[in-house]
């Protein structure tokens, strides 16, 4: 059992776990932001570097499962600095081997990452559930759009390494590590995360991958998710093509996309708590798909931009409530977080290649459709991340 000297304050808590967010998405964009350093380090076709960069999302859907288990035996708080040390481990191998032109230490250090932030994220977002409990009040989309503020500064701070010719070794050397020492630092302010309570044990039996309203959280997720990433990997892209927009332009289009989700979570809070979460994100979903299908439907540029900032303010909410809900139970927060957390996932690695397929076939733009589809069965199971509380009363 996890104890503390002395009782952390919930704002000292949300304070620290805003950090944390923030400095989860630093690392990430560090090692995203040098990726062309590492493709060329390696010399590999694009093929090989999507081959490459699987490494991370193997190492993710490894540690997202057993991070409740982690949690419940050690503390949110030591699973977030495990993972921190974790990260930097893989991100200090996967630039030494890249160095050294060794593609399977390269894909063994991104590995390390994968399970690391895997770990960290699902901690930080149990924690994020019990400061939530404290608070009483919704804040966990605005953790979430810490965690983009904090991947916007590590791409700059890549991007102006990249410039200067900072070789890709001491980046991923040097940067994460003042990263991960604050985090390791800020992760000791965090709320003493609590496993089952000693009143009243979960049984070995209790797996919450059998639990009804834990899938139905987590397949509402993955279809948020889906339009999360499905923007990610695609919107820049299916502008260029549905458009015939210039690349610079498409990269634009998906930084308008993010500014205007970031803006969702920051804001998203004052709906939750007004209106509820069910009314909240049945009203994300339509409001996603209507972006979707302004964008793809239209064929008027002026319009695609209306389409993308609906998309985005639409796509906002769906992660960051599937946490809070997988969290309400304190008793069974770290385990359903997982079980979330890694259904949800499952959409950045089905999302891409799923797509493709259907691009091949429509064409890029008309392939994102696949997410307005997508929306249908996450606003049918919208009833499942209300508070058992309200779910009782109404």
């Amino acid at each position: 059992m996890t104890s503390a000297a002395a009782p952390t304050s919930a704002v000292t808590a949300r304070n620290a776990v805003a950090l944390v967010f923030g400095l989860n998405g630093f690392c990430f964009a560090t090692l995203a932001s040098r990726v062309p350093d590492l493709r060329g380090s390696l010399d590999l076709s694009n093929g090989a570097l999507g081959a490459l960069l699987l490494s991370i999302a193997i190492g993710s859907m490894v540690g997202m499962p057993v991070s409740g288990h982690l949690i419940e035996r050690w503390g949110a708080g030591m699973v977030v600095r495990l993972g921190a040390l974790v990260d930097l481990g893989g991100l200090v191998l996967a630039g030494a081997m890249a160095t050294a032109g060794s593609a399977p230490g390269t894909a063994l250090g991104l590995l390390a990452y994968g399970f690391g932030t895997g770990i960290w994220d699902v901690a930080m977002n149990v924690d994020g559930a019990a400061v939530e409990r404290e608070l009483g009040r919704s804040i966990m989309p605005r953790f979430h759009a810490g965690w983009s503020l904090g991947t916007f500064t590590g791409a700059g701070v890549g991007a102006a390494a990249a410039g200067i010719g900072v070789p890709l070794a001491a980046h991923y050397t040097v940067v994460p590590a003042f990263a991960v020492t604050a985090a390791v630092v800020a992760s000791r302010r965090l709320l003493p995360a609590s496993g089952p309570a000693e009143d009243a044990p979960v049984a070995a039996s209790a797996s919450a991958w059998l639990e009804p309203r834990t899938l139905a959280i987590g397949f509402m997720v993955l279809a948020f998710t889906l339009a999360e990433g499905a923007a990610n990997d695609w919107l820049a892209l299916a502008l260029v093509d549905g458009y015939d927009a210039r690349h610079w332009v498409g990269v634009l289009g998906f930084t308008l996309f993010v500014a205007a989700m970031t803006l969702g979570r920051l804001g998203g809070p004052v709906a939750l708590d007004r209106f509820g979460r069910a009314p909240s994100m049945l009203a994300s979903a339509l409001v996603a798909t209507t972006g979707v299908l302004v964008v793809v439907g239209t064929g008027v540029a002026a319009l695609a931009v209306v389409g993308i900032v609906l998309w985005g303010l639409g796509a906002a909410l769906g992660f960051p409530v599937g946490m809070s809900a997988a969290g309400d139970d304190p008793a069974r927060a770290a385990r359903r977080v997982s079980v979330v957390s890694t259904i949800g996932y499952g959409a950045f690695l089905a999302g891409p290649p799923l797509l493709g397929f259907v691009g091949d076939h429509v064409g890029t733009l008309r392939s994102l459709l696949v997410i307005a589809a997508a929306m249908v069965p996450a606003a049918l199971l919208v009833g499942s991340v209300r508070r058992p509380r309200d779910a009782a009363v109404g």
